[in-house]
């Protein structure tokens, strides 16, 4: 791996770190990346325990508090600035927050940080625009704060882009892709699926359909849960296993029972073995998202050899292998998502998992490749 003649001092603005599909993929960089030459901490908006705390101790990394800057913008200011001043110098200060990202790199070209990173994980741009008023002034004036302060800017895909950059995004140097990548080395260990089931509580011979996400409005669980119960009309041996967490999993309880699926769907909570889930307990993949950046969970889905029906909301850049990927219209009915999941479900076996790995290992998905990048585009800045 390529190194920088002097260590470069990296906050990464993150707002949270648990089992999310930024905060896997930053741990995994951490993992991956010269922890001497990129020293890395993280700031987070409450000093409570994450999922990931732990493990960027122990890898050397200092997790730092302040307020939401969305939420609690003078309160983020006076904590953010002294923050800079008595953990710093950094040389980098990279911001996953989307719109709040305008603040943040703000403060930062005030403390005199040289190099400020707006980074786009997310497309937001439907939701914003049916949002009120006040939204859309705020998404208005932090894009322009991201455009004065920020001296690079980082997306995961071109809607991602579009979203934080504007329409045109590719005419301003300082804007560009950088595709986050996965561990797919979990991907090569065999999986008894017959013992996991039975942990699980899946019935041996069901037809499981699998969904990794937190419970957000974006991952659009009510929709979810109507092709299940649409599914139940039409092939009785389904199951659909959710795993995550988050602030609607009420309500997602509620319409389990609403749905008459108790029997039906299983909760994991939030998991640390991901790839073993996909492995060895579902059949295929299911992603309806209202919106995405590029949704790490289907590459995985990918890597494990899942037929994978999903949202045409969902940008085409993450489709690795064509051959697993169904796209539905939003607007379609329950009844025609479910019919195209059984139908999908006969691609199970025509793809062999280890050739979808392997086609993953190759592309720029990997946290290798990624890992690379990225380091590449840090030492471009000094």
């Amino acid at each position: 791996m390529t190194t920088a003649v002097r260590p470069m001092r990296i906050l990464h603005v993150v707002g949270t770190m648990n089992r999310g599909g930024t905060e896997t993929w930053l741990m995994q960089v951490l993992r991956e990346i010269d922890r001497e030459q990129f020293p890395m901490d993280f700031l987070v908006y409450t000093d409570e325990e994450w999922s990931f705390s732990e493990d960027c101790r122990e890898l050397g990394s200092t997790l730092l508090t302040a307020p939401h800057p969305g939420k609690q913008p003078w309160a983020f200011t006076r904590a953010f600035t002294r923050l800079l001043q008595q953990q710093g110098p950094y040389d980098i200060v990279h911001s996953h927050v989307h719109h709040s990202s305008g603040l943040v790199l703000h403060l930062a070209r005030q403390a005199g940080v040289p190099v400020r990173i707006a980074h786009s994980h997310s497309n937001t741009a439907t939701f914003t625009a049916e949002a009120r008023a006040g939204r859309r002034l705020y998404r208005a004036a932090m894009t322009h704060m991201i455009a004065r302060n920020a001296t690079l800017g980082l997306a995961c895909s071109r809607a991602a882009a579009r979203d934080l950059f504007g329409a045109g995004w590719q005419r301003d140097a300082r804007w560009r892709l950088l595709y986050c990548g996965i561990d797919l080395a979990p991907f090569a260990t065999p999986v008894n699926a017959r013992q996991l089931r039975r942990e699980l509580g899946i019935p041996r011979d069901a037809l499981v359909v699998g969904h990794v996400g937190r419970f957000r409005l974006e991952k659009n669980h009510s929709f979810l849960l109507e092709i299940a119960a649409a599914l139940r009309r039409q092939a009785p041996d389904v199951h659909v296993l959710l795993v995550g967490d988050g602030e609607l999993r009420a309500e997602v309880e509620a319409g389990i029972v609403r749905h008459g699926l108790q029997a039906h769907v299983t909760l994991t909570g939030v998991r640390g073995d991901i790839p073993r889930l996909l492995l060895g307990a579902m059949d295929l993949f299911i992603l309806p998202s209202l919106y995405e950046g590029l949704p790490l969970s289907l590459l995985e889905a990918q890597a494990a050899g899942l037929p994978c029906v999903v949202s045409d909301a969902i940008t085409d850049e993450v489709d690795v292998l064509p051959s697993l990927i169904t796209r539905v219209s939003l607007a379609a009915s329950p009844q025609a998502w479910a019919t195209a999941v059984l139908q999908a479900r006969r691609r199970r076996n025509l793809l062999p998992q280890a050739q979808a790995l392997r086609t993953i290992q190759q592309s720029p998905f990997s946290i290798q490749a990624s890992t690379r990048a990225l380091t590449e585009t840090y030492l471009l800045q000094q």
